[in-house]
């Protein structure tokens, strides 16, 4: 049975679930989120995830939340991107750290920068963010100078986990030129097979409402 995603292209959450369906090569397909039009919270979609958020799989009367939760599923089915077991954990430290440093800041950050009218865009609140975001960034690429991939030596969640804002073009705080660590690392992942840009794995894209 073909796994669906409810996901939309702008989401870097969703992106990390799709990429990681994507390259642990799990045959599925995307169901777009029409989220800028309202439709996560629609009594329909919170039927589906009472959250009203997106990425949601959904395999038969299987579904699931969460992107994190999402990428740990696949690696329990498919056993690929989890790394070796001695690095479980390792792994599951670093893609909370994404979903706590990382994603959580830059995420927010390139929505209001990006994605409110101009004259909503809240600057103090921006500029706060966008130090919390240089923060996470330190932290990755420090960890990255020595390093190929995050944890372990071969990809697992937590890269995918980690990068999951990081190809956008939109602004927010991140230029990749200024992060030669993060950069290298962010061109490993693009050379991998299978890799896709979010606005090529998924629909939707901000020229789609241009």
């Amino acid at each position: 049975m073909t796994i669906k995603l409810h996901c939309f292209g702008e989401s870097g959450n969703a992106y990390k679930a799709a990429l990681t369906l994507e390259l642990a090569g799990i045959n599925w397909s995307p169901v777009y989120v029409d989220f800028f039009g309202g439709a996560a919270r629609s009594d329909e979609y919170r039927d589906l995830n009472i959250m009203a958020e997106a990425p949601v799989l959904v395999q038969g009367d299987f579904s699931l939340s969460q992107s994190g939760a999402i990428q740990q599923w696949v690696v329990d089915q498919t056993g690929n991107l989890g790394g070796s077991p001695e690095d479980k954990y390792e792994v599951l430290r670093w893609v909370l750290f994404d979903n706590h440093k990382m994603s959580s800041q830059a995420g927010v950050t390139r929505f209001l920068m990006n994605f409110l009218p101009e004259d909503k865009r809240p600057l103090e609140v921006i500029k706060f963010m966008q130090g919390r975001v240089l923060g996470a960034l330190k932290i990755l690429d420090t960890h990255l100078e020595s390093r190929t991939w995050i944890a372990g030596n071969t990809m697992t969640i937590a890269d995918i986990a980690n990068c999951g804002y990081l190809f956008y073009p939109e602004p927010y705080g991140f230029i990749r030129a200024n992060w030669p660590n993060i950069d290298s690392w962010l061109s490993r992942i693009e050379a991998t097979k299978g890799w896709k840009h979010p606005y090529d794995l998924m629909p939707g894209n901000p020229s789609d409402r241009a």
